[in-house]
């Protein structure tokens, strides 16, 4: 499935919705507001990664997030990614992106990396409460990987920046215990 006009939320659903409820919280995406942000950045398939990198530091220069607010950490492949972003998670961030490419190969490897990267974030985030980012490609073709880390807001290392902001933005006007 991939993202499209008939799959996106409409205009005006969320205050429609709003309207029905006793109440409704989103998350603002071009909010900053102090926010730490930790990135867990995979070296294997490295020439993609950089480019989800490069976007996702791009979305958050778009929002105003200072460079000092971001760490990143490198690790060897996305299956080392949930440790890393537990370590983050556990050390103070506010949000945690992985960042990843897994391309399906001949052999059934992708399958247990993607299953199991994808597992072990969810658990980190349920885990600790706090908010971890799937910014890991998972396609059939390194061409359908470029696509997708391609220059400007359709990079999905843009997307997760976006995304991360807009987590941090939400839970902290959400009721319940604090960190």
């Amino acid at each position: 499935m991939t993202s499209s006009d008939q799959t996106a939320l409409p205009p005006g659903a969320e205050a429609a919705v709003a309207a029905r409820v006793g109440a409704s919280h989103a998350g603002d995406a071009d909010a900053a507001g102090g926010a730490r942000l930790a990135v867990a950045c995979a070296r294997f398939n490295g020439g993609i990664t950089v480019r989800l990198l490069d976007g996702f530091l791009a979305g958050l220069e778009a929002s105003g997030v200072q460079p000092g607010a971001v760490t990143v950490a490198w690790v060897p492949g996305a299956f080392e990614l949930p440790l890393v972003a537990q370590r983050l998670a556990a050390r103070k961030a506010d949000v945690v992106v992985a960042l990843g490419a897994v391309i399906r190969g001949d052999t059934a490897h992708f399958d247990f990396v993607a299953g199991q990267c994808a597992a072990g974030l969810q658990r980190v985030a349920v885990d600790l409460g706090v908010p971890v980012v799937f910014g890991v490609l998972t396609t059939d073709t390194v061409e359908q990987a470029l696509e997708r880390s391609g220059p400007g807001p359709t990079n999905k290392g843009f997307e997760a920046a976006r995304t991360a902001l807009e987590m941090v933005n939400l839970l902290a006007g959400l009721p319940g215990p604090a960190r």
